[in-house]
């Protein structure tokens, strides 16, 4: 049930307010001043406050100010009773964040309606908040989401890039080892070319030197064919086929 706090120092008001109120199908409760007022809206907080503005011991401007710095009751709708209706009290009141104004004596039905409009207003901000809220939420979710996969993603090419990087090596530690025969060859044909006495000893250590040369340069040739091969895509592919540890 929709629970209305009525602060008004007059017994006689404050009764009928209650008492239209609770045949309106509204719970009450009543304070007969701002401070049992503000009291009793931070211990039960209502769903509307109606107030008057001349009260004892805190005015209805004091009951606003303390309302509005509670984190429980800054949000609840307040309505203004006043028998003042000048310019500079309405535009007090509002600058503080009253949400309307009545000015006594007012009609029943102009009294349901002012809380009506209010408390619709209340309703759809809340809904709007909760639909925010709930958009907020999904958004958080798929950024989360998104944010995961990226990580995952990134974590993965880590891993394919040390993979690549341990098969550049062993590949280069390979050729390496690859490389020295042939020029092992070519250290022993020059030195036997230096001690060559026949035009056939030199022809023959020629060719030899030839052969290896051209299969260091063959050598060199697929280092370069190889560094292009090694993606992190290909080394899967490569890996897949078996073809690489």
């Amino acid at each position: 049930m929709t629970r209305i706090l009525i602060i008004e120092d007059e017994i006689q008001i404050r009764n009928n307010l209650e008492q239209i109120l609770q045949l309106s199908g509204y719970e009450t409760i009543t304070a007969e001043n701002g401070l049992i007022g503000v009291e009793l809206a931070i211990a039960h907080p209502p769903d509307l406050i109606l107030c008057d503005i001349m009260l004892p011991e805190l005015d209805g401007y004091g009951v606003l100010t303390a309302l509005r710095q509670e984190k429980s009751t800054f949000a609840i709708p307040l309505i203004f009773l006043t028998a003042k209706a000048e310019f500079k009290d309405l535009r007090q009141g509002m600058e503080l964040g009253a949400d309307d104004y009545l000015t006594k004596p007012f009609e029943q039905s102009e009294l349901l309606r002012a809380i009506n409009t209010r408390l619709e207003r209340k309703n759809t901000l809340i809904q709007e908040y909760t639909e925010k809220l709930e958009s907020n939420t999904l958004l958080t979710k798929e950024l989360n989401k998104s944010l995961t996969k990226q990580v995952k993603e990134t974590q993965e090419n880590f891993e394919k890039s040390q993979q690549v990087s341990g098969i550049k090596t062993d590949l280069l530690q390979k050729l390496i080892e690859d490389l020295r025969n042939p020029l092992s060859n070519i250290n022993m044909a020059i030195h036997m070319l230096k001690t060559a006495n026949t035009p056939e000893e030199i022809e023959r250590y020629i060719s030899v030197l030839q052969a290896e040369c051209s299969r260091e340069v063959q050598l060199l040739n697929e280092v370069e064919h190889i560094q292009k091969l090694l993606t992190p895509e290909n080394t899967k592919i490569l890996q897949r086929w078996k073809l690489l540890s």
